[in-house]
């Protein structure tokens, strides 16, 4: 097996390749002068299993067009499989065309990404909204998405020092994510309700107006994203009008993008009162406490996030 990483993927790739005993390769990664990406691998793939670590977090449309040479560079290559991890996949959230004039981004790069013929495609904690499940979009290529909600609900529980914790997720959408992270601490869930305006400015409220029960209680926001924390924000406000304790604030993907260049969406979280912020490496960032690849934790525990390495060997 040979493990590859794109440009966000090196160090993910060599986690894996470490456990795995896996060949790890390089792939040569530059520009042209007028900014095309130039791509190269220097390895002989020609009946070898292939697979490409490869997030799409932060440049999104650059780290799209590198996936499609590297994808398609492995393809020409006679490579006997192709597997993808895509972390963090691109576009995802635009699944519709909420205004007129807007294309529809996620079928969109499905599409594209279905073409490519290769073997399989895993995600983690993939953004689904109105689209229940990747196969409904990409159809001739299978796909899992695996999540890490279990691994940093685990995170909280042993390591935030919580006091009867309840778990919130801060929209309806939130819910699945919620769900599971109550599931593995043990514990109540609740959601609130996002009115969304712009990309940045939202609205929160409660199931019918109704104070939250956390009086005395700790609280675990958990959600996919955190983009410009805006939504984490005004459901921290609602949280401690009704008496909450420490709160802490978990996800997936931690992209933490102020609305501004100058603007600490992080900063921003820690100062409207929240007391811990974790994520994992899918996005890397100052959180990233929750690997995708764990030694000790998949030897501990086996939960989606950390199949990567337990599927490859497969």
């Amino acid at each position: 097996m040979i493990i590859y990483g794109g440009s966000e993927g090196t160090v993910l790739a060599t986690k894996v390749a470490k456990f795995l005993d896996a060949k790890l390769r390089k792939i040569e990664i530059t520009k042209f002068p007028d900014g095309e990406k130039y791509i190269r691998y220097h390895d002989e793939v020609e009946n070898e299993d292939v697979v490409v670590i490869h997030p799409m977090g932060l440049k999104p449309d650059e780290l799209f067009i590198e996936y499609l040479l590297i994808c398609s560079a492995l393809k020409d290559g006679k490579a006997k499989s192709i597997t993808t991890f895509v972390p963090y996949f691109a576009y995802a959230r635009q699944d519709n065309r909420f205004n007129p004039g807007e294309p529809g981004s996620f079928h969109l790069v499905s599409k594209i990404i279905d073409d490519l013929g290769i073997d399989i495609i895993y995600t983690i904690d993939l953004h689904l909204q109105r689209v229940n499940d990747l196969s409904e979009l990409i159809k001739k290529t299978p796909t899992k998405n695996l999540s890490a909600v279990p691994d940093i609900a685990k995170w909280i529980k042993d390591s935030a020092g919580l006091k009867n914790p309840l778990v919130i997720g801060p929209d309806e959408e939130s819910e699945q994510w919620a769900k599971v992270a109550a599931e593995t601490m043990g514990v109540d869930y609740e959601i609130m309700f996002k009115t969304r305006y712009s990309a940045t400015e939202v609205s929160i409220t409660t199931k019918e107006g109704k104070p939250l029960p956390v009086d005395g209680r700790d609280v675990v926001i958990i959600d996919d994203i955190i983009s410009s924390g805006g939504t984490i924000i005004e459901a921290v406000k609602l949280i401690q009008e009704a008496g909450a304790g420490k709160i802490v604030v978990g996800c997936t993907h931690p992209v933490l993008r102020g609305k501004t260049p100058f603007d600490s969406a992080l900063a921003n979280i820690y100062d409207s009162g929240v007391s811990i912020v974790v994520g994992t490496d899918t996005v890397p960032s100052q959180v990233s406490y929750v690997s995708a690849v764990s030694y000790t934790h998949l030897r501990a525990h086996e939960t989606d996030s950390y199949l990567v390495c337990r599927l490859l060997l497969e």
